[in-house]
């Protein structure tokens, strides 16, 4: 064989994120997602437990690819369970056409690393529109590969920052997180997440300097009460110590565009598009947890958190949401740019039934830790 698989170590790291670098998500305008100034530090917000496996080039010892295991503790029909997930596929362009070759080494190693008996079953996200992993993995499935099946739509909006929004709060009040809220606000996140399927099951240990929540301070949580009663959590979370995302180059009607499209977005209190080779200032609206799903709760937290982001600097808040969440019309209100994706579950042997006993939860997918 051509190609030699193993698990990722400290020495691979340079080579995995130069790999990142080289080969951008492709579309009308092609991303980097780049792990500076350590891959590995970026790995910790994905789960607590992080595999990484890679592929080299026997004869040249060229860096193939890479693929992600992870598993993190998050609510299965209201209950804390371990879960897997599959992120970080990327295969370098001058091998994308020997994937016939690879996947069937991709699949055995993976399923050796499942017998770890860790997890039952996973999950992953593949953007809508992206044809060929969905033919690979879902539609045309080689002996061998484990049971992958879509669960639901995924929308990730890019909420234009602007100026601060006005917000009429009435009987709900806003404020900040301190470290003494950490306890009610855990012990909230719990109750109500737990509502949710794939919500993820926090600690106080989680917010107290863990890799799992790394750059996130507890008093960029925002918090709505009535009366003195939380009702709903929000947080602001800017990864950009660890996890970047640069534009690589727009096509060309895009860049063409892009003058007038920054004169409109001045216009409206918003940051330019950035030229390529820049990073995108974002951050995520993070821990989304509201008390009996209350739409109107979540906007106005909503609009505090663009507000805080606008204060702060940033261009774009990133807000994701299943499609069939009721707290999706009121972030689609805002003024934004939608990413549709399909979430998929994932199983090697059903023999459990974790595909099927999943119950009618609304989802939510913490997309920060993707």
């Amino acid at each position: 064989m051509d190609f030699e698989l193993r698990l990722a170590e400290q020495a691979d790291e340079a080579d995995i994120r130069q790999l990142l670098v080289a080969n951008p998500m492709p579309g009308p305008i092609a991303l980097n997602y780049l792990r500076e100034p350590d891959y590995f530090l970026g790995c910790g917000t994905v789960g607590p437990f992080s595999q990484i496996l890679m592929g080299r080039h026997r004869p040249d010892g060229a860096l193939v690819g890479i693929m992600g295991r992870s598993s993190c503790p998050l609510f299965v029909n209201g209950r804390e369970q371990e879960v897997g997930y599959y992120s970080q596929l990327r295969i370098d362009k001058r091998f994308q056409g020997r994937w016939l070759q690879l996947a069937p080494q991709g699949y055995r190693w993976f399923k050796k690393l499942h017998e770890d008996n860790r997890v039952q079953g996973y999950i992953a996200s593949i953007i809508e529109g992206n044809t060929k992993p969905v033919g690979l993995f879902v539609d045309r499935p080689r002996p061998g590969n484990p049971a992958m099946r879509p669960y639901c739509r995924l929308r990730t909006l890019a909420i234009i920052v602007r100026w601060p929004l006005p917000v009429i709060n009435d009987e709900i009040q806003v404020c900040r997180g301190t470290a003494g809220e950490l306890p009610e606000i855990i012990e909230f996140l719990r109750l109500h997440g737990s509502k949710k399927q794939f919500f993820p099951c926090y600690t106080e240990e989680d917010f107290s300097g863990s890799p799992r929540t790394r750059g996130f301070d507890v008093k960029d949580f925002l918090l709505a009460r009535r009366n003195g009663k939380l009702t709903g959590v929000i947080g602001l979370w800017d990864q950009s110590d660890c996890r970047q995302i640069v534009i690589q180059n727009y096509s060309w009607p895009l860049n063409w565009l892009r003058r007038p499209c920054n004169l409109g977005l001045r216009l409206l209190g918003a940051r330019p598009l950035p030229p390529p080779g820049e990073q995108l200032r974002m951050a995520y609206a993070s821990f989304i947890c509201i008390e009996n799903n209350d739409a109107r709760i979540f906007s106005i937290l909503l609009r505090h958190a663009h507000n805080l982001a606008s204060l702060r600097g940033f261009a774009y808040l990133m807000v994701g949401l299943t499609e069939n969440d009721p707290l999706l019309v009121p972030a689609r209100k805002l003024l934004n740019i939608a990413y549709k994706s399909i979430l998929y579950t994932i199983c090697w042997d059903d023999a459990a039934g974790w595909h099927s006993n999943l119950d009618s939860r609304i989802p939510y997918i913490e997309i920060a830790a993707l």
